[in-house]
């Protein structure tokens, strides 16, 4: 199921924080918005999940305009993992998991035999079925993260949404998580300020800048040393990862250089 954004803007406080974005995330496909801070990335998302009224343009899920979808069914169609997916219970893990099935119940339903099956393997697959009884208020920020995307995928969304999932994680589970949205068959809106992640884990790119959309399409088309200089301010060298020829920055550390 596809994702457009078509012509989105937000005001707040008179000040324009998105302006006329347009971008197409087509079904299965994942793609990753960047750009530096305040340059509009998460609160175009919060659009994408309804958590904010854009002043003008719509978002679709496979050709619906979600502003006209009951909240019930567009937390079916699309589950969004954020920057501040506090819980502020001390619930267990295992409990948040099954939060995610909450769109398709009724009342105080229990869990079929189906979906406690579909959160052993959700959480097997993020590696914290060991803290299925842990209190998530104990938890690292890191294994936090890996919850919330579980509750995520139980949800069985056909469009996902993500602010920062790779925060907090460490090496081996940023590239775990990343992994698995490849894998998910989902259609894929992610944000993320690493941009070698971004080259690595996203089908294409667009670049945010002021609000504003100002490059779009694969990692190579778009993450130039040009583009990097003139969006974020430091200069960069792009050469071809060894391995799978997509792009990768070295950073200069050294004004100088």
């Amino acid at each position: 199921m596809d994702l457009r954004i078509e012509g989105l803007g937000v005001d707040i406080d008179g000040k324009s924080l998105v302006r006329e974005l347009s971008l197409d995330v087509g079904s299965g496909e994942v793609v990753g918005l960047v750009g530096p801070n305040g340059s509009g990335k998460s609160t175009a998302l919060r659009c994408v999940y309804r958590a904010l009224r854009p002043a003008s343009g719509t978002v679709r899920v496979g050709g619906d305009d979600i502003a006209h979808l009951s909240m019930r069914r567009n937390a079916q169609l699309v589950a969004a993992m954020t920057q501040d997916g506090a819980v502020g219970l001390d619930f267990t893990v295992e409990e948040v998991v099954a939060l995610g099935r909450a769109p398709h119940q009724r009342g105080n339903q229990p869990l079929s035999g189906r979906e406690r099956e579909l959160c052993a393997r959700a959480m097997e697959r993020l590696d914290i079925l060991d803290l299925a009884r842990r209190g998530v208020l104990t938890l690292s920020g890191g294994e936090r993260q890996r919850v919330l995307l579980a509750r995520a995928l139980v949800q069985e969304p056909r469009v996902l949404v993500l602010d920062e999932p790779t925060n907090h994680l460490d090496v081996r589970h940023q590239i775990e998580m990343l992994s698995h949205l490849r894998g998910a068959g989902l259609t894929v809106l992610v944000v993320l300020h690493d941009l070698n992640l971004a080259a690595a884990a996203c089908d294409r790119i667009g670049v945010l800048s002021e609000g504003c959309l100002v490059a779009s399409g694969p990692p190579a088309d778009v993450l130039t040393e040009s583009l990097v200089a003139d969006v974020f301010g430091v200069k960069a060298t792009v050469v071809p990862h060894p391995l799978t020829g997509g792009p990768q920055l070295l950073y200069a550390l050294h004004p100088s250089i």
